[in-house]
């Protein structure tokens, strides 16, 4: 135990990117990667949401786990936690919370909704889970230009959506099954806080869209169709602008 006890601060001395930091510096990080680690605990609570039938209360945990997630990376990069505690994998903490509140829980939700047919739900599913799995773990997955590779997994905003318009199980079946091909494309999709392009547009349409869908979980069932339909100008201008800028970064990736 003492021969541990002596070595480990050599050798952690020695891993790449590691600073000295001081024990404020190293408590903000450990914080932040509390803060990311806080989706599993959104997770389960959405899947409790799910089990008891308040699909209201597993959407707003599935929603705000998606802030979460969107402003982690900020609070990261400012407390340095690659730097500061190298130690712990903040990615990886990100991507196991990520499984499970962008992925799991929210196909857990539509089939609790009865947003599939019950033959349909173990292939369908399947397919979503094992393309989303590869979605992860496929090496460009995120691009050194900051972009997602592939459709980046969205399926809380897209079960969210077909609950909202209560679209029919079969055709949510055909949008489940094309946008899970579409993880294998190789789309660049905007990454919403870090693509360059038209950033401060996108960041303030998306503040807008997070306030109008808290705005449709606090009034579900029953939200006023008009904020749900202009709640889709967000995600029709992202898709939008990533098609755009893709075929703007093609030609250069070909070269």
């Amino acid at each position: 135990m003492c021969s541990d006890s002596n070595t480990m601060p050599r050798e952690a001395a020695k891993q790449p990117g590691r600073i000295r930091a001081t024990a404020a510096e190293r408590r903000r990080a450990w914080l932040v990667h509390a803060f990311t680690a806080s989706g599993a605990i959104l997770a389960f609570i959405a899947g409790w949401g799910v089990i008891h039938g308040s699909d209201r209360l597993a959407l707003a945990a599935l929603f705000i786990a998606t802030i979460v997630d969107g402003v982690d990376g900020m609070f990261a990069r400012l407390a340095r936690v690659k730097e500061v505690l190298p130690e712990i994998d903040g990615a990886r903490i990100d991507d196991i919370v990520d499984f499970m509140t962008f992925v799991l829980i929210p196909m857990l939700l539509l089939e609790a909704a009865g947003g599939l047919y019950l033959a349909a739900v173990v292939p369908v599913v399947s397919i979503v889970l094992l393309s989303s799995m590869y979605g992860f773990v496929a090496p460009d997955a995120k691009t050194d230009d900051h972009f997602f590779t592939g459709f980046p997994s969205y399926w809380n905003i897209v079960v969210l959506y077909l609950l909202l318009f209560k679209v029919p199980p079969a055709v949510n079946a055909v949008i489940l099954l094309v946008l899970s091909a579409l993880v294998f494309v190789r789309i660049g999709w905007v990454y919403p806080s870090r693509t360059a392009t038209l950033q401060r547009t996108t960041l303030a349409l998306g503040a807008v869209w997070t306030v109008m869908i808290g705005g449709i979980i606090w009034m579900w069932p029953a939200p006023p169709r008009s904020l749900a339909i202009a709640s889709l100008v967000f995600p029709v201008y992202y898709l939008v602008l990533s098609l755009i800028l893709h075929a703007r970064r093609a030609p250069v990736a070909a070269r």
